[in-house]
């Protein structure tokens, strides 16, 4: 039996999803069924954040298979990236918060994996990019949209039409990056912060993400109204409840 190119564990709420397809982390056929299968796990198991991150030194991922797709033709191709959209999709859309600790390089498919996620850890040494212009492409699993989102039209098109790379410190100070890890650190500046997120009220945490993407994407009235919608639906919770007693009472609260 061939090696799993994607391992999963869960253990405190918190899933880590592991990349393990040396040398690069393509995202191939193995790679994307891998991470639909760890998805599957985590959600099953009752996860409240996801934490990607890769085994293979230098990589978080690399983008996408081009061996498997110089050989494709145009059918085969758009299966291509409509599974693989479908996967990063699925993780942009779940109500668990998810955070990608990139040590090393995220290029093309691989950013995107890293963009579909709540959050971004990054260190400096690591290499964020869309390469895809170089190859007479563009990245196609919503990095034209992510991205733009995420930083702003200007540098998003810097990076988008040069097709170059950028280090951990640029990308923070862009906003692609949400929090900046010491080389070497990444791993555990993401499981701290997933265990502080996972030891918070999850309704309402997801509810924020909600919130802000709708910041993001709705005009202000709507996104209003989405606000509204989401507190008045978290002051029936249990949650809630006790984060007001707690509050009362002059204690940690304990959330379920």
């Amino acid at each position: 039996m061939p090696p799993l190119a994607v391992e999963v564990s869960v253990a405190d709420r918190i899933a880590t999803i592991t990349l393990t397809s040396p040398p690069a982390n393509a995202l191939g056929v193995a790679v994307k069924e891998g991470l639909a299968a760890a998805l599957d796990a985590a959600e099953a198991a009752g996860a409240r954040v996801l934490v990607v991150r890769s085994a293979v030194d230098g990589f978080f991922a690399a983008g996408a298979d081009l061996k498997l797709l110089a050989g494709a033709d145009a059918v085969a191709f758009a299966e291509y990236v409509d599974g693989l959209r479908g996967v990063l999709e699925r993780i942009a859309a779940l109500p668990q918060l998810s955070i990608a600790a990139v040590d090393g390089f995220a290029l093309g498919g691989g950013l995107e994996l890293a963009m579909a996620c709540t959050l971004r850890v990054a260190s400096p040494r690591a290499r964020l990019g869309v390469p895809e212009i170089k190859l007479g492409l563009l990245p196609g699993a919503a990095g034209t949209q992510r991205l733009p989102r995420l930083i702003g039209r200007g540098p998003a098109l810097d990076l988008l039409l040069t097709g170059r790379s950028i280090g951990g410190e640029e990308g923070f100070r862009l906003g692609l990056v949400d929090r900046l890890a010491p080389d070497g650190e990444t791993d555990a500046v993401a499981r701290g912060l997933a265990a502080e997120l996972a030891a918070g009220a999850f309704e309402a945490l997801a509810a924020v993400a909600r919130c802000a993407d709708a910041a993001r994407d709705l005009p202000f009235a709507q996104g209003l109204a989405v606000e509204r919608r989401e507190i008045l639906r978290l002051f029936g919770t249990a949650d809630a409840r006790e984060g007001v007693r707690a509050f009362v009472e002059k204690r940690p609260p304990v959330f379920g």
